[in-house]
């Protein structure tokens, strides 16, 4: 790994830089395949599976067979796996329900909000190098609890034209209504426009490659609404003497296994760690199955020693990990002043693996910085807020005023007339009244 010492502030913006393309030199091929799509439907996303893909398919959707056959070869041992996985996401999830939030802003005026779910969510999941049906879990899960009635599922079929078992087998068991054989930048532009075969959806989710994500960000200029850009995994441990570095080590190499464009990074206050980090994963990477995608992420890493932990966290805000790992004898500064950052996993004992799979957190974060501004898969990220109100005779009457000299001053006539043709009525109404009362 790549060892740095004191760097200059100045410096760490290059330092600190993520290995990705420019979305330049993605855009193009996005575009062209969403043209495609939203001109020729079914039959553009078949020609580019066949291309991408190198799988000629009978038919996209998974049938009820595929998927009991799917079942009966994933092993009672891992299905029990899945469903405690699922119990403590459901558990996390569940927690996030908020009430009806309301109030009488002023007398006579009852304002309040209630979340309502989305009513069509598409969800990717990869499916390339590792099919990543925990991904499943942390998209399906929430979808069910909020309510969205349509859940549609798009993962890459293999050689063969299927999906993997797992993926299969958790999609079922999580009550998705639609599962779907089509990847990459197609899947993308099928859920954005619909096809004959892919329904269109109102919010897409789900991590992928550099293209996917492109795709995603494009989908929006469509109208269609995305979770986050979640592009390639990435990971920052901050760690001191106390630290194991056969755990760190560990943990690094976790998330470098994902593809080689991941990103890996040690921030240390110990010279001594750094060395024996770096000797550790020279050791523990000969040993996976992975090595040669993994060392080209690791080759894409870095090591960097700063003097003390004020410089630690403010590069660490500077770079806004998507998964932070702390592993330091005071970690609470960390934990009460980390502002940029997708997930945080405190302490030796807490693998960020742990927050992958089954502790309960979602694993689906942003990336790439992202967490400057976005946040991870949630319960809210599958519903949308409604803002209601009810106004008396009397609330009106008391706010009526207020709503005319605003709109008369923005020189919205109209807006200030719905409010003086009430105010007349009722002003008319009570002078009535007050007749009928004397008589």
């Amino acid at each position: 790994m790549n060892k740095t010492y004191n760097p200059n502030k100045a410096d760490w913006f290059e330092l600190l830089k993520r290995p990705t393309q420019t979305v330049e030199n993605i855009e193009n091929t996005v575009n062209e395949i969403f043209n495609d799509v939203q001109r020729q439907g079914d039959k553009a996303i078949l020609k580019y599976t066949e291309m991408f893909d190198g799988v000629k398919l009978e038919a996209m959707i998974v049938s009820p067979e595929e998927i009991e056959n799917a079942s009966n070869s994933v092993s009672e041992e891992l299905k029990r796996a899945i469903q405690l996985a699922k119990q403590n996401i459901e558990t996390f999830h569940i927690a996030q329900k908020t009430k009806r939030v309301s109030v009488e802003t002023s007398k006579g005026i009852d304002c309040w909000q209630e979340k309502r779910p989305i009513q069509k969510v598409g969800l990717y999941i990869p499916g390339g190098t590792a099919p990543l049906f925990s991904t499943v879990l942390m998209l399906t899960v929430p979808a069910n609890i909020a309510g969205c009635k349509e859940i549609v599922l798009c993962s890459p079929p293999n050689k063969e034209g299927k999906i993997a078992n797992e993926i299969m087998y958790t999609a079922h068991l999580c009550g998705v209504t639609k599962i779907i054989k089509v990847g990459g930048i197609q899947a993308i532009a099928g859920l954005t426009f619909g096809t004959e075969t892919v329904p269109q959806v109102y919010k897409i989710f789900g991590p992928g490659n550099q293209y996917v994500t492109v795709a995603k960000q494009l989908a929006t200029k469509y109208g269609v609404a995305i979770d986050m850009p979640a592009g390639p995994s990435e990971l920052l441990v901050v760690a001191d003497d106390t630290a194991n570095a056969s755990y760190v080590a560990s943990d690094l190499l976790s998330q470098a296994e994902h593809g080689a464009d991941s990103q890996v990074i040690l921030v240390s206050t110990s010279r001594q760690l750094m060395d024996a980090v770096s000797s550790e994963v020279e050791k523990q990477i000969k040993l996976l199955p992975r090595i040669e995608m993994s060392q080209k992420a690791i080759d894409n890493s870095k090591l960097i020693y700063v003097e003390n932990h004020d410089i630690a966290l403010d590069m660490i805000n500077e770079y806004a990990p998507e998964h932070f790992i702390i592993c330091t004898e005071n970690e609470d500064f960390y934990v009460d002043n980390i502002a940029n950052a997708g997930s945080v996993f405190i302490g030796n004992y807490t693998p960020e693996s742990a927050g992958d799979y089954a502790s309960g957190t979602n694993h689906t974060l942003p990336t790439n910085g992202f967490s400057k501004a976005y946040s991870g898969v949630n319960l809210d990220s599958f519903t949308k807020s409604i803002t209601f109100q009810k106004i008396t005779k009397e609330g009106i009457l008391n706010i009526g005023n207020t709503i005319e000299l605003m709109a008369e001053a923005e020189g919205l006539q109209a807006h200030k007339n719905a409010v003086t043709l009430r105010l007349k009525d009722l002003i008319s109404e009570k002078s009535e009244m007050s007749n009928l009362k004397i008589k």
